[in-house]
């Protein structure tokens, strides 16, 4: 796992915003989003971004040790569940990639997190990100709400915005559109995040 920054060599920043891509490995596309972002983006905005670009490099929903991750996260929610695709563990906090993103939150004061997912075209929150989800869905034109539709025990929503009052958003992207075109909305909100938030 590897973070990107911008403005990691300046301290003066008001924000520190964490986005993610790529939490589950067939959901690819938040690490093109990001690594185009990276690519063109030479701005020095008021906010420090921290990208991971890919949390999961195995290429299928779960991690090369079987468990997806997103509901892995030591959340007071979480189970012992069924060893199907939504399988969380046979602990809380058991992945290496949960304990480098809790052990990377503990360590840093963010205003907001950001995820990217598919498909199902809602701008999702958790926490106390209701305003910073309709700013992103300007962009974007989904659905925003507060449930993805079906339980998530162990989630990193519940464990970042419902549990540490981060405002946390997850982006389910819309697979029909055109990689381009949601593209060039990512990077407007990339400098949203960076320049406005």
């Amino acid at each position: 796992m590897e973070i990107k920054f911008i403005k990691k060599e300046n301290p003066n920043y008001n924000k520190k915003i964490l986005i993610i891509g790529v939490f589950h490995g067939d959901e690819p596309q938040g690490e093109y989003f990001i690594n185009s972002y990276l690519e063109k983006n030479k701005n020095n905005g008021k906010n420090a971004l921290y990208f991971i670009p890919r949390l999961n490099n195995n290429n299928s929903r779960k991690n090369k040790n079987g468990v997806d991750l997103n509901r892995n996260f030591p959340t007071k929610n979480w189970v012992l569940g069924e060893n199907n695709d939504y399988f969380g563990g046979k602990t809380p906090n058991s992945e290496p990639e949960v304990q480098f993103l809790v052990n990377l939150i503990d360590k840093n004061n963010f205003s907001a997190i950001i995820t990217i997912h598919s498909p199902y075209k809602v701008v999702n929150y958790d926490g106390p990100g209701l305003d910073l989800a309709h700013k992103i869905n300007n962009y974007l034109n989904y659905k925003v709400t507060d449930s993805i539709g079906y339980p998530t025990p162990g989630s990193f929503g519940t464990y970042c915005g419902v549990e540490r009052k981060i405002p946390t958003i997850t982006i389910e992207i819309d697979e029909q559109e055109k990689l381009e075109e949601l593209n060039l909305k990512f990077h407007k909100i990339f400098d949203y995040l960076e320049n406005e938030y």
